[in-house]
């Protein structure tokens, strides 16, 4: 039986935190959502194999009911594994599925997948529709615009072609090429140089195409400008490491009459979370890795991190030690 389903305006999020490596796990998405009630969140990249074989489901797959929209990230090259795998992520509940054609990562690229993928559309293809046959959830990919040599605007516009013909939703494009010899998975992040113009040509060329822009985004500001021109902005390391930055996604990008929350709000709405985190047996630390990233640009922010941190990491944190330290910030106006 086939789910398939049209491209329509329910797949269309016009902002999204990026899925990103030991950084967007449930954890920073509940921060995340306190900041936005709007923007859709991924997980980190999951394999699929891995999720096949283990008998832990539940780590890879497990999210927050207030996490939603949120999109499951898959990397893998094997169909029938991937079939497994969008029965499982909508028996989950999850609201949509993405497929990782961008990874640069030398480990993910050993493996057959990730970017090194986007020489082969064809078997790119095939892992598409397995993914749309088996769910009846949007199915998605994020590429980059090229891989070594293989970075023409033909070949790229060819194999979105030829993945949209297998039923992809959404095209999340990260407007540089992946180097798979030579530059590490950091380096790919900045090097070479972003080329938006041509995604842009690959949208103007293809307006029947969701197409969300991805990479090197700072402020909302440089989102909205970018929403002239494509469906969505995707936003990664920037939203990470500066939170509170992205404060007013709701009242800017959706235009939603809500005042934007301070930090030491943030912090408090979390802390039943964090309570409940830590009765059933998890770490502070889990948490608040993420949560310092609120306090910056304010008089002793990295004493307060500092703070935060040394406690949590020699498992000292309690919940009334961070609501003191939370207080400090609420009377200092943060």
């Amino acid at each position: 039986m086939s789910f398939n389903q049209p491209n329509s305006t329910k797949n269309i999020h016009k902002l999204s935190i990026a899925p990103m490596m030991d950084c967007t796990d449930k954890h920073f998405r509940m921060i995340m959502r306190k900041i936005s009630s709007k923007a859709l969140l991924y997980t980190e990249m999951i394999v699929a194999q891995s999720l096949i074989y283990t008998n832990k489901k539940e780590n890879f797959l497990n999210f927050n009911n207030e996490e939603h929209p949120i999109s499951i990230q898959f990397g893998g090259d094997d169909p029938l594994i991937l079939k497994e795998a969008a029965r499982m992520a909508q028996d989950w509940g999850y609201d949509e599925i993405n497929f990782n054609v961008g990874c640069p990562s030398p480990r993910v690229c050993s493996g057959n997948f990730g970017a090194s993928l986007m020489k082969d559309p064809e078997k790119v293809a095939k892992c598409i529709n397995s993914l749309k046959n088996n769910c009846n959830l949007p199915v998605t990919i994020k590429h980059r615009i090229g891989v070594d040599n293989d970075d023409s605007f033909m070949h790229l516009n060819n194999f979105v072609r030829c993945i949209a013909n297998a039923g992809a939703d959404r095209f999340t494009v990260h407007a540089r090429k992946a180097i798979l010899k030579g530059l590490n998975p950091k380096q790919n992040r900045t090097i070479p140089p972003l080329k938006y113009d041509v995604v842009k040509k690959l949208k103007k060329i293809n307006p029947d195409l969701l197409i969300e822009i991805n990479g090197g985004f700072t402020d909302i500001d440089e989102s909205l400008e970018a929403l002239n021109d494509f469906d969505g902005v995707m936003i990664g390391r920037s939203v990470y490491k500066h939170p509170l930055r992205w404060s007013d996604i709701d009242q800017k990008i959706y235009k939603i009459k809500t005042k934007a929350k301070s930090a030491s709000q943030i912090i408090f709405s979390l802390i039943p979370y964090i309570e409940r985190h830590l009765s059933n047996g998890g770490e502070s630390w889990d948490i608040c890795k993420h949560l310092i990233n609120l306090v910056e640009g304010i008089p002793k922010a990295k004493i307060w991190r500092s703070q935060i941190s040394n406690k949590s990491i020699k498992k000292e944190l309690d919940i009334e030690y961070l609501i003191k330290l939370t207080t400090r910030l609420e009377e200092m106006g943060y």
